[in-house]
């Protein structure tokens, strides 16, 4: 495993570098008919800080360019600048990025970075476990709504809804601690990242009174703290349980290089299809390590080269 980003690691204001990703859909009620309802999709676009681990969500009806553009100035009026960004290659980032003029690779981009703006760096194809920091909080947050809102009936849920109700999951997960809790009296308080956002130890006030599942149907606002506590139910059982050191990758092995012989992980093919390439370019990290190559593939008699990590990769024969 390689050593934490400097990214990660450097003392800077809460969502200076950021990690970008989006999940969902879910069916939301837009205008109600006569012959009942009509539905819409939304997705939600999460930050995440990649030094005090907060989260900032952002509701978005497309995962188009523009759409990510509008939830990223918004998110930009909320929280202040950025300077640095990452994401998968997903289209919707990556054209972003073209309509933006965003690019780290421009050497005439370079000079102009100094000036307070920001560049964004791509992960590599196939490699979401070096966006581990915020896969993380999308799994758990995505497979939690994703079995709540199965649960309520789509007419019930509107836009008004689903973006409280985000706001509702943002507080509940800024509110995780960040370290175990320590047994020290004169350290009763836990590290959260609220507690590094908005300097208060107290956590955030919910409306006084209980809500159940009957409260689905009732009011909104008793509609949202009612999905609020499910999702808090949810979080505590499946997510604040699990916060222990989790280790991997610990052996040693050999890097890859240029003339090795490899076999290419595909999932849409069977093992035996598999298509065996030849390495011609590596990336080795600050510790001479090598985590992702550029493999050349014969296709339909046509040379293509891919950028893979190297989880993706089978060594067959050394260079």
């Amino acid at each position: 495993m390689a050593e934490i980003p400097a990214d990660r690691l450097i003392q800077t204001p809460p969502f200076t570098n950021v990690g970008v990703d989006v999940f969902g859909p879910w069916n939301i009620c837009i205008r109600r008919t006569r012959g009942g309802v009509s539905e819409n999709k939304r997705w939600a676009l999460m930050f995440t800080c990649l030094v005090t681990r907060a989260v900032h969500i952002e509701v978005v009806e497309s995962l188009s360019t523009s759409s990510f553009i509008n939830a990223l100035r918004r998110f930009l009026a909320i929280r202040g600048p950025t300077k640095f960004f990452r994401s998968d290659c997903g289209t919707n980032f990556v054209g972003a990025c073209k309509e933006l003029q965003i690019s780290s690779e421009d050497p005439e981009f370079q000079s102009y970075l100094k000036n307070e703006t920001c560049t964004w760096k791509f992960n590599p194809p196939h490699s979401s476990h070096m966006g581990g920091v915020w896969e993380r909080m999308i799994g758990v947050a995505r497979r939690i709504l994703d079995a709540m809102l199965l649960k309520v009936h789509s007419p019930n849920l509107t836009h008004e809804v689903l973006v409280t109700l985000m706001a509702e999951v943002t507080a509940i997960m800024n509110g995780r601690p960040l370290v175990p809790v320590s047994s020290d009296p004169q350290q009763p308080d836990l590290l959260t990242p609220r507690a590094l956002l908005t300097q208060k130890i107290c956590p955030v006030s919910i409306p006084p009174g209980d809500f159940d599942p009957k409260d689905l149907y009732r009011k909104q606002w008793k509609q949202v703290q009612s999905l609020a506590n499910s999702f808090w139910k949810r979080w505590r059982e499946e997510y604040l349980a699990t916060l222990q050191p989790r280790r991997k990758w610990q052996a040693d092995h050999t890097n890859l290089t240029i003339g090795d012989v490899v076999l290419l992980k595909d999932t849409q093919v069977k093992r035996n299809e598999w298509p065996t390439g030849l390495i011609v370019n590596t990336y080795p990290g600050r510790d001479k390590r090598v985590r992702k190559v550029d493999v050349r593939i014969i296709k339909e008699g046509t040379a293509k080269v891919y950028t893979r990590p190297i989880s993706e990769i089978v060594l067959l024969v050394k260079g």
